[in-house]
């Protein structure tokens, strides 16, 4: 057959699958002029290799010698070493990567990627590693090397030196997908338990695009399990598996009864496999979480990346010191300054117990989260919303130095935040705080609402905030109306030229040499043309 022909790796392909029909894929893999025969035994290696011989003499075939390689415990085979203890990258390739001088344009990188791109399933967090590569071979984008590409392009030719050797999959042995998402990518890895531990089997990554970056953390988590399990596909069809994560949320995500939308379409297609989900933190979940918990580039100087690692492992005193401190290095506490606020008083954490004390709501759930003791909706159900709301949140309650708080993990800091359930006496009190305080800024809803969030809930707080920002009347005095009133359309019957004309003064402009600022202008109504003539006041033009 003669090279350059576009269909030629197809037909030659299909001639191979011709010949070597007979012959399952458990004794000879194919894949054009590479074939790859096996077995578990010498004696076995035999008689395949001569099944294979006689079928290739027969369709009057002929095989080079010196590219036959017989009788070898470790071989290479389409880019990788195939071997006893498993797959792994071939190590010319790789010396071919290492040595790969610097990118100096687009076709080049490209080039490279490719490469790399074929070993992706041995290297975790792939797309994440590439993704300022990647940016360099957009339409429109001007090829720009700075420290960014600098440094992903030595990370992923050290990442792909130090590729592991990806184990054989057992289909004997149960199958665990670990997935996570970070703000710029999704992760998957796919292993098999054994003698000697987890045994990775791939490793699979994709970056976000512009869209799916907007996603909240729980969006984003679920995702990466939807992709995940999709890509895995042909491992975990038909077979139960092990799926875990490290966001508490996907437990019971799972579970909706009446999910929408773009949810409702992924649980949809979850619903094809079987498999159990658990929770795992996030400080034993390295394998696939690396992207989300990676440290901060600017180093223990950054204000904004103080992570809390650990479920509910911050400091209740640290709640409540933003509530009822009155130290002037708490400038943000609930509290009496010069200015900062009207009717809030100096309030102690045990003047808080006693209005949690007094709210019916309150009382009943901390005497339920004290004794231990969830209770049953046939108890439930006779009470008020607000009540069930918190009932509904029983896992997240907690309650500490005799104050009750929820367990909520904030979507931008990734982490689990303590919120002071505030009674109700107060919520007017800390609303006030949240958006009109010294430092508050008479912010939006949105930004009221992660402020209030950061350090306080109660069932129906959105609403509330809602309502007290659109009631605010220093926002109300600021910002004045959205809309301008305008007069109703109306339609002029008119039959005849010159029957009505509108007539308007536009301006004023820059002053002429004439001494003319204005413009008037006249249209007719019927024929619709225009006139316009320039005057110097509109309170002195007189007909002409």
């Amino acid at each position: 057959m003669p090279f350059g022909l576009c269909n030629a790796p197809a037909t030659f392909e299909r001639l191979m699958e011709r010949v070597l029909a007979h012959i399952p894929r458990s004794r000879c893999v194919v894949y054009l002029d590479d074939l790859l025969v096996h077995a578990d035994s010498f004696e076995a290696g035999l008689a395949n290799l001569q099944e294979v011989f006689d079928a290739i003499r027969q369709a009057n075939l002929r095989l080079p010698p010196w590219k036959c390689h017989l009788l070898r415990r470790e071989t290479t085979f389409l880019g990788h070493v195939i071997s006893a203890a498993g797959v792994s990258t071939d190590p010319d390739k790789v010396s071919t990567v290492r040595d790969w001088p610097e990118l100096r344009d687009t076709k080049e990188l490209r080039s490279f990627l490719g490469l790399a791109s074929y070993y992706r399933r041995f290297v975790k967090d792939f797309a994440t590693l590439v993704s300022p590569l990647h940016r360099l071979t957009q339409k429109g984008q001007t090829f720009h090397w700075d420290e960014d590409c600098a440094a992903a392009f030595s990370a992923l030719r050290m990442a792909l030196v130090g590729a592991p050797v990806l184990q054989y999959p057992d289909p004997n042995q149960p199958f665990i997908l670990d997935t996570d998402a970070s703000d710029r990518g999704i992760g998957a890895v796919l292993s098999q338990g054994g003698e000697t531990g987890e045994r990775f089997v791939a490793y699979y990554s994709l970056t976000l695009s512009r869209a799916e970056r907007n996603y909240c953390v729980t969006r984003r988590e679920l995702l990466a399990v939807v992709q995940g399990v999709r890509h895995f596909r042909h491992y975990l069809y038909g077979r139960k598996f092990l799926l875990r994560t490290d966001h508490a949320s996907l437990t019971w995500l799972l579970n909706f009864k009446e999910p929408e939308g773009q949810l409702a379409w992924w649980l949809e297609a979850l619903q094809n496999y079987n498999f159990q989900i658990v929770h795992r933190a996030g400080r034993l979940h390295g394998n696939a979480d690396a992207l989300s918990r990676r440290p901060c580039a600017i180093g223990t100087d950054c204000k904004q990346c103080q992570r809390v690692e650990g479920r509910g492992s911050m400091d209740p005193q640290t709640v409540a010191l933003q509530v009822v401190s009155n130290n002037p290095q708490h400038p943000r506490c609930l509290r009496v300054t010069e200015g900062s606020m009207d009717g809030v008083e100096v309030m102690g954490a045990e003047q808080l117990r006693e209005e949690q004390d007094r709210d019916p709501v309150l009382a009943r759930i901390k005497q339920w989260v004290e004794a231990g003791q969830r209770p049953t909706w046939e108890v439930i159900a006779a009470l008020d919303p607000e009540t069930k709301a918190l009932y509904s949140q029983w896992s997240t309650i907690c309650c500490r130095s005799g104050l009750l708080y929820r367990q909520w993990q904030a979507p931008a800091a990734q982490r689990d935040v303590l919120q002071l359930l505030v009674p109700k006496q107060l919520r007017a009190k800390v609303l006030q705080m949240v958006h009109g305080s010294v430092g508050a800024g008479h912010f939006g809803v949105v930004k009221t609402l992660q402020h209030l969030r950061s350090r306080f809930h109660w069932p129906g707080c959105r609403q509330d905030v809602e309502l007290h920002v659109h009631c605010c009347d220093a926002c109300t005095a600021k910002k004045g109306p959205t809309q301008r009133s305008h007069a109703p359309l109306q339609q002029y019957q008119v039959g005849a030229p010159m029957e009505r004309v509108g007539v308007d003064v536009l301006g004023p402009f820059p002053v002429t040499e004439r001494g003319n600022r204005y413009n008037l202008v006249a249209m007719d109504y019927f024929t619709k043309w225009p006139e316009a003539y320039a005057i110097p006041d509109p309170e002195h033009c007189h007909h002409g």
